[in-house]
């Protein structure tokens, strides 16, 4: 992140303050100095406010701490004209999100301390939020030898995953389990078993059929995640499960975590709130034919998007705890990795500037309640760091000034011409989503303002 200096202390009047570590929802005041909470929820009078304080109006606004992304791509180093560690962190301030743990599939890969060492620098220097990265389990992630872990435990590595590949060979990924459990450290497999996968492009069923195209069955995840439980279940190593996207996935955590096993699971706003349906084209529509709309590839992302059941499923297991947290798996792209056939098409979507709008549909459904969507965004990604984060997801006190302030019912049209990021590859382009990011503030510095909160500066 770069180099905060310090500005006028700022208070927000009025707001609803949501903190779910510390089950804390209240409507009041939020008094931020030094980079630092200084009191949150008491009413603080015109008196009592410390001298050159910004007052911001919070009445309708909702005040909770920063979001943390477990899983995105930055590109850099490598792949800086499909992201930037500048452009990267500018789109997830705009989204809410005060902390990013970046995926090593870059070129060169993050599996040696000199590349973490670029990607801190380059993220004190360009970045505007919290830049940590994760680590390759296998050298240059070509499943072939481990990485030096300590190394890059020591240069500061959260996690590690090969992201983009899997750790394909079974002792190689008893090995990584077994030193995540003395480094302290998750290990990150993103599950697809290639002999089921093959050339697949989206999810099996009877849409890929409709419109001609290979499918991805929902084995090829779960094969892998079962024996990935049953690798940590030997090990007693530290299992992440990426992108969770079906039932049958759902269904081997939830096992897995009533056997006592060390595994925690995340899920994608996508893989919430949309289905491969949309491939069909006309958003989300009842389409059931192909038409001149179809073979969206901004609809290709691997996971690949499921069907309405496997949503349902996993929206009642992010509400029931069963998965922990949510991620982004922002993944942006050039025009000219999308402009292309489905089948040649790049998986992934940009994710940061949308997901929280996305995921407020959940909310306004009465599918999840806004203290869990909250809790799955904040406390969720922390718990899976670890205690050295438990800081950055609470307003308490003395904590550093991370948060985010939104508006949970305004309306906006989704424009990837507006977005920060270089990709500008989503489904969601020309969709109204309810619930806008209105600032975001990283050690008590507004790194995000809208349009919205300037009307409210007082």
């Amino acid at each position: 992140m770069a180099q905060i200096i310090m500005n006028n202390p700022i208070l927000i009047k009025g707001s609803r303050i949501i903190d779910a570590r510390q089950g804390v929802d209240v409507v009041g005041d939020l008094l931020i100095k030094d980079g630092k909470i200084l009191s949150a929820g008491n009413t603080i009078a015109t008196d009592d406010m410390p001298e050159n304080c910004r007052v911001i109006a919070g009445n309708g606004l909702i005040a909770c701490a920063g979001f943390i992304d477990l899983h995105c791509h930055l590109r850099e180093p490598g792949f800086e004209y499909k992201e930037t560690i500048a452009t990267g962190t500018q789109a997830a301030a705009r989204g809410g999100f005060t902390t990013l743990c970046c995926m090593p599939n870059t070129d060169p890969a993050i599996d040696n301390a000199a590349v973490v060492e670029f990607i801190k620098r380059r993220a004190e220097e360009e970045g505007v939020v919290r830049v940590f990265p994760i680590g390759c389990v296998t050298k240059e992630r070509k499943g072939k030898a481990l990485a030096e872990m300590e190394e890059l435990a020591s240069a500061g590595v959260v996690a590690f995953s090969d992201d983009g590949d899997p750790v394909y060979d079974d002792n190689l990924m008893r090995l990584a389990l077994a030193y995540s459990q003395d480094l302290g450290l998750p290990i990150s497999n993103h599950c697809q078993e290639h002999s089921l996968s093959r050339d697949g492009v989206m999810a099996e069923g009877w849409v890929a059929t409709r419109l001609g195209l290979p499918g991805i069955p929902a084995a090829a995840e779960e094969t892998m995640i079962a024996r990935d439980i049953s690798l940590a279940e030997l090990t007693g190593g530290r299992l992440h499960v990426a992108h969770l996207s079906t039932i049958g996935s759902v269904s081997l955590v939830r096992q897995a975590k009533e056997r006592g096993i060390s595994v925690t699971a995340e899920v994608c706003p996508h893989h919430l709130t949309i289905t491969d349906q949309w491939a069909l084209g006309g958003k989300n529509s009842t389409n059931d034919v192909a038409g001149p709309l179809s073979y969206d590839t901004s609809t290709k992302v691997y996971p690949p998007l499921r069907s309405q059941h496997d949503v349902e499923a996993l929206v009642d297991a992010l509400a029931e705890g069963v998965i922990d947290c949510i991620a982004t798996d922002h993944a942006p792209h050039d025009l000219a990795s999308k402009q292309v056939t489905f089948q040649d098409a790049s998986f992934g979507i940009s994710v940061l500037e949308t997901a929280f709008g996305s995921l407020m549909q959940l909310v306004h459904e009465d599918r999840i309640s806004i203290s869990t969507l909250i809790e799955r965004l904040t406390i969720g990604p922390a718990r899976i760091l670890g205690p050295n984060f438990a800081e950055l997801s609470t307003l308490k006190p003395g904590t550093p000034a991370d948060l985010v302030l939104f508006d949970p019912n305004r309306d906006w049209t989704v424009d990837p011409e507006e977005f920060a990021s270089k990709g500008k590859n989503t489904p969601l382009a020309g969709t109204i989503l309810k619930g806008r990011v209105v600032a975001t503030l990283v050690a008590g510095q507004i790194v995000f303002q809208g349009s919205e909160l300037m009307e409210q500066v007082s």
